[in-house]
């Protein structure tokens, strides 16, 4: 066999050998061998679901930039969503449900942002040789131990000793398992680990505590890229849309607030008017307890919504609150002379959907009205100010949170849209 031969075998063995790499070399040949790569990330399981979809905006921003980059080491990877299960706000039995985004989401519309994929497509692309998955590599994100000690809010991250038990069950899997575990003292944008993916060979890497991760650019052109391809599902939609026509004279089109099929094709727009009905999200639960001076009374709620809709000559409030039923009664006592109006889901819909459903259908009655109250610093009114802004409300109409009962009044910070 002559020496020009042997060297080509050499060249093949050692390319059937880096098979977990995306690409190898050896001397002046490239042997391109694309494999999937896929990026998981968790969250700090007390945060709740609207929590959670801020750090995903966050993964989902990291994985749009290494899709576009030119680098075959990045934009191999898939993000792996991870499935909605036993949140710490939601009432659920013991088995976890292991919620599938599509449930919740339009796949295809998040799919034109970034490279997502559902956790059971990464099970149906694994390898069947054994039942169990094994994390090639798993790096748990914390907070630098000095940081706010030293005021030292410089962007760095390092491998460092854990100061934390270290999680060996994921997403409520009991057949993931990691081989490699690290803790990464972390402080920057999320798209700063991209550094930690040129160095490895790694096919599966997960990052825990994904919240410690910042976004790069709050509030610019790219977030709000992510943000408006974060459409809910068809079916919650159009429970939802049933709802505002049957109970709160509300639709699209008398609203003014259609939107193209494709959020890339959305426009700025100042022009909705919303349906003829107030809407508030009054936080109840955990804020009375940890914010009870800034909660106001079920009394004052009623006075400053009944001054609201006397000022904008309507007769309909829409509630979306996690307050309890009898909470909500006494509510409704207090503003007798108006129509006052609450999603209440059908045992099958709760079956399917958990609180989570609830949560979106009532977030897109709110986002549809012709005036919100939110509650201050609340994800959840967060959620329902962005989509008013993609939506094309005015500012006047969206940024608005309750006062405290010692007349104390919050701004809630305004974030407007960027294209």
């Amino acid at each position: 066999m002559g020496y020009q031969s042997i060297c080509l075998i050499f060249i093949f063995i050692k390319c059937y050998a880096s098979a977990n790499e995306n690409y190898c070399y050896s001397d002046n040949i490239k042997c391109d061998k694309k494999i999937n790569r896929y990026l998981f990330y968790d969250v700090n399981p007390p945060e709740g679901f609207n929590l959670r979809l801020d750090v995903y905006m966050r993964f989902a921003i990291l994985s749009n930039k290494m899709m576009k980059s030119s680098d075959p080491t990045l934009n191999g990877f898939k993000l792996v969503l991870p499935p909605w299960s036993n949140l710490i706000h939601w009432q659920y039995s013991d088995t976890p449900d292991h919620i599938p985004w599509g449930h919740y989401f339009d796949l295809d519309s998040l799919k034109r942002f970034a490279p997502v994929i559902e956790m059971y497509q990464f099970f149906n692309e694994h390898p069947k040789t054994y039942s169990r998955v094994t994390i090639d590599e798993v790096y748990t994100l914390q907070h630098f131990e000095d940081m706010f000690e030293t005021g030292n809010f410089e962007d760095r991250m390092q491998i460092d000793k854990c100061r934390k038990k270290q999680n060996i069950s994921f997403f409520f899997y009991n057949n993931i398992t990691a081989n490699n575990y690290h803790c990464l003292s972390y402080h920057g944008p999320v798209t700063k680990l991209v550094q930690l993916f040129l160095n490895t060979t790694a096919s599966s890497i997960l990052i825990n505590h994904g919240e410690v991760s910042l976004h790069e650019y709050f509030g610019n052109k790219v977030y709000w890229q992510a943000r408006r391809s974060l459409r809910y599902s068809k079916e919650l939609v159009d429970i939802a849309a049933d709802f505002r026509r049957e109970h709160l004279d509300s639709t699209d089109e008398k609203d003014k607030t259609l939107l193209p099929k494709n959020w890339e094709d959305e426009k700025p727009n100042r022009k909705p008017r919303g349906g003829p009905y107030v809407a508030i999200h009054l936080r109840r639960r955990d804020f009375l307890r940890s914010r009870s001076k800034e909660i106001p009374s079920l009394e004052n709620v009623a006075e400053q919504v009944s001054k609201t809709l006397q000022r904008l000559k309507l007769q309909t409030v829409f509630v979306a609150t996690d307050g309890s039923a009898k909470e909500f009664e006494h509510l409704s006592s207090l503003l007798s002379r108006y129509k006052v109006k609450r999603y209440t889901a059908s045992e099958a819909f709760r079956s399917k959907y958990k609180d989570g459903g609830v949560a979106i259908v009532d977030q897109i009655i709110c986002s549809h009205a012709r005036y919100f109250i939110g509650t201050h610093e609340s994800t959840f009114t967060f959620r329902i100010e962005e989509r008013r802004e993609i939506l094309g409300f005015d500012e006047d109409t969206t940024f608005n949170v309750f006062c405290s009962d010692d007349r104390n009044c919050p701004k809630s910070s305004v974030w407007k849209i960027v294209y």
